[in-house]
Order: structure tokens, then C-alpha cells, then sequence
């Protein structure tokens, strides 16, 4: 017996000093590597073991990602180095250098990710992580959900959820007393309920609505916290609601699937684009063909329509509070906004906003592009190299690199005064910004994976605008430091967007 324990010991203490240097050479190494992959560019002279600056990301993002910018500011490359849980990482603030990263998504050159843990955590069915034929082929179908008659449909659904909300927010308000109180969140849960309706319809119950909404926010918590995929870690408990969001959508497709085969009329945008499915697949039977891919898997097609609702749900509510904000802040615009659709349509009229109407609000549609430029929703898009990229004629992308182009950066590139909000540079015929500077305007990407619902995330941004001036009194509690952008997780305004709000029109419409 004391023999053993003497033999323990003798173990332990061989081992210890083996294992410690095991952990000084496995440093020394990562360090090595660091430093070679970087070469000369800007970025942390150490790094800390494995974790890197992910403890700096996580508890500060703003912080975090400013600093990334004026590092790439100060290289003269347009771009800076930095190491995050284990990656390697390239932050791309230069233009130019972030659409060749766009344009070159593709098996040899950069892989989609859409968050530094994506794959993990969204699961394989998604659209982001398709290539080439595939990407084009899905992409192709998916247009059949955002044609114009599609986009009619939905602007009818979302003037009726907004104006509930809107209703609520009213009445919450007057019983407060008049008291000013933040909208981030309840714009949060208006988009939810305006993506949950527009997307699925009729196919999510009440109770699934519920279901979805509490899965929904661990899944934003999820987002930012540290990615250990173990239990009682936020990340597991995220990847854990993807998957059961993810089935629900899936049953919905199914429904949907059902009674578009049995003649049903499209109602949201799972229908519109289930019946093109169903033709299809029937035309490819008919033919002796296999089916398309993507197309008859319900479980796959669940994953798309949660990228869908995704990127509908945190890019909309953080454009929405920035929308209010900056019309608060600019009287002039606010005015002029009214005025176009005061000149269009009318509360009193009892009807929804046409499409047709939407059409004609240039000036509305140029206010929503100038918010989404001048403050991007979507700050970054990472990618990973999948193998060795020259970016520059000096610096090549190692393979396995994390690289993430800024959208924020360029959105501030190339525009005349770009720190001034001014949509006149998106409605003036004679400065037509964007066109002239198209290729810094990449607030919704670009190239193959450029985002597929941006006709439908403008026009809710204009409905939502058209109805919150014409129907709502407004004014921002502004205090200091408010309006600096905070991740929640797409950015908003620190203090999360706080107004005073009373009812502007006699009587609020019933659609």
C-alpha cells in the first residue's frame, strides 16, 4: 500500500514537469504561428493561449471591434490581425478588399460562416453554407418569395402586426403616464411576430408562437456568449433552441406542402414558396426525373426558413430604433416624410397602405437606405479561408483563417460626409450615391451571397416609418452617449432607442 502511494507520487512529480512542458511548448508554438501568419500587420503582439482576445469580444464588443477598425485604419493596408479561440483572424475594413472576399466565396477561396461559430450553432441546413451550382439553384427558387405579388401579401401581414404593436405601445404609454421608455425590445417582439406571420401564416399556433419566442431568445443570448458547448452554457442552450426552432418551421413546411398540393392560395411566404415546390417536384415526376435538391427534405427546408426569419428578425429591430432616432433627430426629414405620405395615404381612409403607394414614397425608401447605411445592422460577415487567398499583392490569407470584411467600415467609405445622416445622397437625381459609390454600400453584402430578402427588410423599414410618423407623436429621451452603438446582437442604440410617444391621428386603423 505505502508502496503504491510512494510510486503515485514519483508519478506525479515525473509527470508534472512533462505536462508543463507539453503546455510551454504548445504556447510557444501557438505564438509562432501567430506570429508568422501575421507578418508585419497591425495586431496584438501575444496573444493569450487559445482563448486570444474572445474574453475582450464577448465582454466589450463595441470596444472590441473599434479597435479592430483603427488598427486596419492606422495599417495603411486596410486590414489588421488578431486571434480568436484558436483561429487566426483578418479584420477587413478596406472597400475594395471586403467585396473580393464577396465575390470569391467558393470551395478554393472563402467559406460562409455568419458567425465565428456558426456551424455549430445554426446547424448544416442553411443557405449561407452552400456553393456554387447549389447556392445558385436554391437562391433561384427562393425568388419565387419575393416577386412582387409576394411582397403585396406581405405588406398587408405587416401592417396589421405593426399597428397592433404600435396600439400597445400607445396604451402602455398612456398608462405610464406619458413616461418615455425604450422600444428596443418591443420593436424586438413586433418583428417576431411580423416575421412568425409573414414567413409561417397560419401554421403556428398561439402556443407555438410562445414556444417560439422563449426558443428565440435563448438563441440571441446564445449569440454572444462564450461558445462552449457544454451544459448549462448559454451556447448549448442556443444551439439546443436552433434545433427545435428549426422542426417547428419544418412542420409548417409541410402544412404548407399539403395545402398548396390541394389548390390553396398563398397566405405568407412558406406558401409561396411551396407551391412553386410542389410544381416542381410534380413536373420532375412526370418527367421520370429525381426531384431538385433542397427542396424535398422538410427538415432542410425548416433550417432556410429560419435563416429567413433570422435575418428578418435582429437587422429589422435594430434598423426600426435607429430609424426613430435619427428621424427625431433630423426635424427636417421627419417633416418631409410625413408630408410624402400624408400625400399618399390617409389613417382615416381605413385601409391598408398599397403597394402601389409604397412605390411612389422615394423619399421614405431614401430615409430607410440612409439608415441602413449609415448605421449597418450587420456590422461583419465572417468567412474562413479555405485555402490560401491573395488579398494583396504583399499579403496572403493563410488557409483556416477567420476573416471578417466590415460592412460598418465601408458603409463610412467613399460618401461624401459620411458621418452625416443625409438621404438626400439616395433621392437626389443628381448625386445618386448609390450608384456611384454601389461598391461601399454593402450593408446587405455582395456577390453570390448577397442578402436575398433586401426588397422585403426596405420595405418593412418604410412601412414601419410610414406608419410610426402618421400615426405617432414622438420624441427621443436623449441623454448622454445614447445613440453609441451597442451589440444586442446586430447594434442599437446604447440606452435601447428610449420615447416619449402619444397618438398623433383621432383614431388608430383596423385593417
Amino acid at each position: 500500500m505505502v508502496d503504491s502511494l510512494l510510486y503515485g507520487l514519483l508519478d506525479l512529480r515525473t509527470a508534472a514537469p512533462l505536462l508543463a512542458a507539453a503546455v510551454a511548448l504548445y504556447i510557444l508554438v501557438e505564438q509562432l504561428s501567430y506570429h508568422r501568419k501575421k507578418g508585419s500587420l497591425p495586431g496584438p503582439p501575444l496573444v493569450v493561449p487559445f482563448i486570444g482576445s474572445a474574453t475582450h469580444m464577448i465582454r466589450d464588443p463595441t470596444g472590441f471591434w473599434e479597435l479592430q477598425a483603427a488598427r486596419a485604419r492606422k495599417s495603411g493596408v486596410g486590414f489588421a490581425a488578431d486571434f480568436l479561440l484558436g483561429k487566426f483572424t483578418i479584420f477587413i475594413r478596406d472597400s475594395e478588399l471586403s467585396n473580393r472576399v464577396f465575390a470569391n466565396v467558393r470551395p478554393d477561396a472563402f467559406f460562409v460562416i455568419g458567425h465565428p461559430f456558426g456551424k455549430k450553432l445554426f446547424g448544416d441546413h442553411n443557405l449561407i453554407y452552400l456553393f456554387g451550382d447549389d447556392h445558385k439553384d436554391l437562391r433561384r427558387r427562393m425568388a419565387t418569395n419575393f416577386t412582387p405579388r409576394a411582397l403585396s401579401t406581405y405588406a398587408a401581414i405587416q401592417q396589421r402586426v405593426i399597428v397592433s404593436h404600435l396600439r400597445r405601445w400607445l396604451d402602455r404609454s398612456s398608462a405610464n403616464g406619458g413616461k418615455a421608455e425604450p422600444i428596443r425590445v418591443p420593436c424586438r417582439d413586433m418583428n417576431l411576430e411580423t416575421s412568425q406571420t409573414v414567413f409561417a401564416g397560419p401554421y403556428l399556433t398561439k402556443e407555438a408562437r410562445e414556444r417560439f419566442k422563449s426558443d428565440y431568445n435563448l438563441f440571441n443570448v446564445g449569440l454572444l456568449a462564450f461558445p462552449a458547448d457544454l451544459p448549462g452554457f448559454a451556447f448549448r442552450r442556443a444551439r439546443q433552441a436552433v434545433a427545435r426552432l428549426v422542426r417547428m418551421l419544418r412542420d409548417c413546411a409541410r402544412e404548407s406542402k399539403a395545402r398548396m398540393r390541394a389548390g390553396g392560395e398563398p397566405e405568407c411566404l412558406v406558401d409561396y414558396w411551396m407551391q412553386e415546390t410542389v410544381r416542381e417536384i410534380d413536373e420532375a415526376k412526370a418527367a421520370g426525373l429525381p426531384p431538385p435538391a433542397h427542396i424535398v427534405d422538410d427538415e432542410e427546408i425548416g433550417g432556410f426558413l429560419f435563416d429567413f426569419l433570422f435575418a428578418a428578425q435582429d437587422a429589422s429591430t435594430s434598423s426600426l430604433c435607429w430609424a426613430v432616432s435619427a428621424l427625431d433627430s433630423h426635424p427636417d426629414v421627419l417633416a418631409r416624410v410625413r408630408a410624402e405620405v400624408a400625400s399618399l395615404w390617409s389613417p382615416d381612409s381605413g385601409e391598408p397602405i398599397t403597394a402601389d403607394m409604397i412605390a411612389e414614397m422615394k423619399y421614405t425608401k431614401a430615409v430607410a437606405r440612409e439608415v441602413v447605411r449609415h448605421r449597418p445592422p450587420a456590422t461583419l460577415m465572417p468567412h474562413i479561408a479555405m485555402q490560401e487567398f491573395q488579398l494583396t499583392e504583399s499579403y496572403t490569407i493563410p488557409k483556416g483563417t477567420l476573416v471578417l470584411p466590415s460592412m460598418y467600415e465601408s458603409s463610412f467609405q467613399g460618401f461624401p460626409d459620411p458621418d452625416v445622416f443625409d438621404p438626400d445622397r439616395f433621392f437626389s437625381e443628381a448625386r445618386r450615391e448609390d450608384v456611384v459609390y454601389k461598391r461601399n454600400f454593402l450593408a446587405f453584402g455582395a456577390g453570390p451571397h448577397q442578402c436575398v430578402g433586401q426588397r422585403y427588410a426596405l420595405n418593412h423599414l418604410v412601412i414601419f416609418m410610414a406608419l410610426f410618423v402618421s400615426l405617432v407623436d414622438f420624441r427621443r429621451e436623449r441623454t448622454e452617449g445614447c445613440d453609441v452603438p451597442v451589440y444586442k446582437p446586430t447594434i442599437v442604440p446604447r440606452d435601447g432607442c428610449v420615447v416619449y410617444l402619444k397618438q398623433r391621428c383621432a383614431r388608430l386603423p383596423s385593417f
